[in-house]
């Protein structure tokens, strides 16, 4: 179990960076930073969800899936990113 300090710097960290990946996504439309918001903004819900509910364990399988299915977007945009359809070089 965190502190309450410790809990509340790692949602605002979190929300920090899902806040700077979504700036990239408004200036790029490119899916690949919204989906690092998303992981990042997940990450820090779970972290306040920790922070508040003091009687409810860090194994909670509601813990583990809100990782799996943050860090799963990671891995998805990465995948998605090196794998997808080629793009056309710029013309220079």
């Amino acid at each position: 179990m965190t502190s309450p300090l410790l809990s509340g710097a790692l949602v605002l960290g979190s929300c920090l960076v899902g806040l700077h990946f979504l700036r990239f996504w408004k200036t790029t439309r490119d899916n690949f930073f919204l989906y690092f918001a998303l992981s990042f903004f997940i990450q820090g819900a779970q972290w306040l969800h920790s922070g508040l509910n003091a009687d409810t364990s860090d194994y909670s399988p509601v813990y583990y899936l809100a990782r799996l299915l943050a860090y799963g977007l990671i891995a998805w945009a990465i995948l998605r990113r090196n794998v997808g359809p080629a793009q056309a070089a710029p013309e220079s």
